[in-house]
């Protein structure tokens, strides 16, 4: 065994490196390794420290991935407020601001350094002795929410500054959303049939609120930092050396700044940005203005809400007529339908504009959308394409209203309203624009767990007509699946037996495997216990489903919808006529001592003598509650090998930590 000395130089070398490497990916955009190389460097780390956690460090790569979820933001109360900065539309009042800046320094010419304005989410972020301690939103400008775990998850973020940083430092930045991953979310989104995220700037707002840093860290959030707090201590540089310096301790900053001698100058880098700026990968809505000197600064002061050494430029929005052709209706893998603008081609903000979506029927209905419309279009966040409303003065004579579907356009089903927002679904299980998705999604390690079917021959088997409903994958042939692309007689038999080992799976994997909203393995788990047999559940009333421990109203009118289909009752009599396990043993409540009722207990580490799955079960039997997260809440977390963070987090909340041993003893009463 290597000696504590060896492991901890090693854990320090991988850490260095993954910054290292971190660095060249996420900054310089210049990897000099794989993406496979790069895991497995953090995976070693990651395992190093599981196993000695006296190794891991605040500053290390690892605790970049988000720990559990967080129960509330804390309140911070900012040093310095965060002001506001004074905007303009006009050129005019650009000048009129160099005007002001002149008289309040007695004629002194200022120098002006120009930045753009990102369209993102202030922030703050204390550094004590060059490491990064807490990170803060704007809030009001005096007191803001304390992000510092949904910041952590921000690989441009240095968790420790590079050089001679101050002893305490606070820098001010933004953050933001690539137009790219935005693009990536809401194609993800479209395939899952929910409603598209608008702009980068809402998109980054929302996934700052997110209580479970494991999820901030999934949409890929950037940084820029473009300013230092003016706490005590600290010595007051011109702006663009505190750019310089920022850079130079490893902060990212946007370098597209430039300094500017006169105020025509600042106009010209406005004017070649208006529309240069199409071509970032980010946002941008203006440019900012600020006074270079620190003394002409301290000059100039503030007001009660801004600073008056700088102001902000924020280019119009760049809105065109077009004629609305039509509007098509798109049914995604949930089944929702999203009514979508087929317009006549434009150009808007550098691209060609055919399509843009009305989001759901509300939307459409209230801005009054008719088929023949001159329309007014924009560019939300400059990205999606998004149709203000109609011109009415250009409005022809005779024009209808658009109707409101009754049935799906793909599978002519019944639709419904959704009970918890504006939607349409159509709850046909069978709808050929829902199949794929599902068929993945069903089989799933989490459902019914088929080997060998992955997205890639679900698509063929779709669109070779082999496969129209979960229930026609038990009727497929070898000789079948062996015309496939890239699929010999050998893993056409891998698959054909993999489907069939799917029969005997239990009916609470069968029931998260059909998809229905809301219904995700745990509560399928509780609902096949409590009912026994698929029969049961079919035909229970709203009411009837409520009483289940774990389900809602929300919950059980989705149940209840989902089996009141016709199309959804025929394909569970053919799921049933293939031999698929349709019941199961009821959950017998014990009339003996229940051990553990009333108590919450976490299981995190890899058990000896248990599976997650059945050390979930074995706590449901006893009367307790299995939850996947530490709260104060929580009684007991029940530690295997390798825990990982939440036993810390239990530490910190006082809440007792178990071994198997203890557990047994807590089973026995």
């Amino acid at each position: 065994m290597p000696s504590p000395r060896k492991q901890a130089d090693r854990a320090e070398k991988l850490r260095k490196e993954i910054e290292h490497h971190n660095f060249l990916y996420y900054t310089q955009a210049a990897p000099e390794i794989s993406d496979v190389e790069f895991d497995k460097l953090l995976r070693e780390l990651q395992d190093l420290e599981e196993k000695y956690p006296d190794l891991r460090t605040p500053d290390s790569p690892t605790q970049r991935v988000g720990g559990a979820p967080l129960e509330g933001f804390a309140q911070i109360t900012h040093e310095v407020p965060m002001l506001s900065i004074d905007n303009t539309y006009s050129e005019t009042v650009v000048r009129e601001f160099d005007a002001r800046v002149r008289r309040g320094l007695d004629g002194d010419a200022p120098e002006y350094v120009v930045e753009l304005k990102m369209d993102g989410v202030a922030v703050s972020l204390l550094y004590e002795n060059g490491a990064f301690t807490r990170g803060a939103t704007r809030g009001d400008g005096v007191t803001g929410d304390d992000i510092t775990a949904n910041l952590k998850t921000i690989h441009v973020l240095p968790l420790k500054l590079k050089g001679n940083p101050p002893p305490r430092l606070e820098a001010r930045g933004e953050v933001f959303m690539h137009k790219s991953e935005l693009a990536r979310l809401n194609k993800e989104r479209e395939a899952e049939g929910e409603t598209l995220y608008a702009n980068p700037r809402n998109t980054t707002a929302g996934t700052l609120k997110q209580l479970d840093p494991k999820m901030v860290a999934a949409r890929r959030l950037n940084l820029f930092v473009f300013d230092i707090a003016a706490i005590d201590g600290l010595d007051r540089v011109s702006h663009r050396d505190t750019l310089k310096n920022l850079a130079k301790w490893g902060l990212p900053v946007n370098e597209t700044y430039e300094f500017c001698k006169d105020i025509d100058a600042v106009l010209k880098v406005i004017e070649k940005w208006s529309t240069k700026r199409h071509k970032l990968d980010y946002e941008t809505d203006g440019m900012v203005i600020k006074v270079n000197d620190p003394d002409q600064r301290a000059r100039l002061g503030s007001t009660s809400k801004a600073p008056r050494w700088v102001i902000a430029y924020k280019f119009p929005a760049e809105v065109k007529q077009t004629k609305l052709l039509g509007i098509s209706i798109q049914v995604g893998k949930s089944g929702t339908l999203t009514p979508v603008a087929e317009l006549e081609p434009v150009t808007l903000a550098g691209t060609v504009v055919r399509r843009a979506s009305l989001y759901n029927f509300e939307d459409l209905e209230r801005k009054d959308l008719r088929i023949g419309d001159t329309v007014e279009v924009q560019k939300a966040g400059e990205i999606i394409p998004q149709v203000l409303g109609f011109v009415a003065a250009k409005r022809p004579k005779g024009l209808r209203r658009f109707k409101m579907p009754d049935a799906c356009p793909v599978c002519l089903g019944a639709v419904h309203k959704d009970p918890e927002g504006a939607y349409l679904l159509c709850l046909n299980l069978s709808c050929p624009a829902q199949v794929k998705g599902r068929l993945v999604y069903y089989a799933s390690r989490g459902a019914m767990d088929i080997e060998n079917m992955g997205p890639a021959i679900v698509e063929q088997l779709v669109d070779k007509g082999l496969v129209r409903d979960l229930a026609d994958l038990y009727d497929l042939k070898i000789d079948q699946l062996a015309e496939l692309e890239r699929m010999a007689e050998k893993s056409a038999q891998n698959l054909v037996d993999g489907i069939a080992a799917s029969k005997k799976r239990p009916l609470h994997k069968l029931l998260t495997g059909l998809g229905i909203r809301h219904v995700g393995g745990r509560t399928a788990q509780v609902v096949a216990d409590h009912f026994g047999s698929m029969d049961a559940i079919q035909n229970a009333s709203v009411e009837t489903l409520e009483e289940v421990d774990e389900v809602g109203e929300v919950v059980a009118q989705s149940i209840h919808d989902f089996f009141a289909t016709q199309e959804n009752r025929d394909l569970i009599a053919r799921l049933s006529a293939h031999g698929l396990t349709m019941s199961q043993e009821k959950r017998a409540v014990s009339d003996g001592p229940r051990p553990l009722e009333g108590k919450t207990i976490v299981v995190t580490g890899t058990l000896a003598n248990y599976s997650r799955e059945s050390i979930q079960d074995r706590i449901t039997e006893l009367g307790g509650k299995a939850s996947g997260s530490v709260s104060k809440k929580t009684d007991y977390v029940l530690a295997g090998d390798s825990p990982g963070s939440k036993v810390d987090k239990a530490r910190e909340l006082g809440v007792k930590v178990i071994d198997e041993k203890e557990f047994e003893k807590l089973a026995k009463g």
